[in-house]
């Protein structure tokens, strides 16, 4: 882990690292701004907003039970990734009246061209999961 700080070492395995461009859709006041920020130092640059329209490295999807269709949202995330480029989905933790079940998550992805990795708590109410175009969506 990165200068000790667990949460880095969670985002480098979610597949964060330096130069990357990162577009973040769905925010809201409820996200997790230290996720938000760590995510930033990892990358090296602010995320990139829903107006971005050049090609990014990984996408941050907030998603909350009822904020839509998840299919369309996980497809929408594949607009502009590259071809190497991944997906990390956060949902509220469980217990939480929006979260999403895993198997939701995963039956979303996959309708969408997209393969689940293994979910991990990530900040204080979310969880996250990796989610990649073909593939095996391992961690690293």
């Amino acid at each position: 882990m990165a200068n000790g700080d667990p949460q880095r070492g969670l985002l480098e395995k979610l597949g964060f690292e330096a130069d990357q461009v990162v577009l973040e859709i769905g925010w809201d006041e409820d996200c997790d701004e230290a996720v938000r920020v760590g995510i930033e130092e990892v990358a090296g640059s602010a995320l990139e907003d829903e107006d971005y329209d050049g090609v990014v490295d990984a996408v941050v999807l907030w998603w909350r039970d009822g904020d839509g269709d998840l299919i369309d949202d996980c497809a929408d995330a594949l607009t502009n990734l590259a071809d190497k480029g991944f997906v990390v989905l956060l949902v509220p933790k469980a217990g939480h009246p929006d979260h999403v079940d895993a198997s939701d998550i995963k039956e979303a992805a996959q309708t969408a061209g997209l393969n689940a990795g293994t979910s991990t708590k990530l900040g204080k109410d979310w969880i996250a999961t990796r989610l990649v175009q073909g593939g095996v969506a391992k961690q690293r």
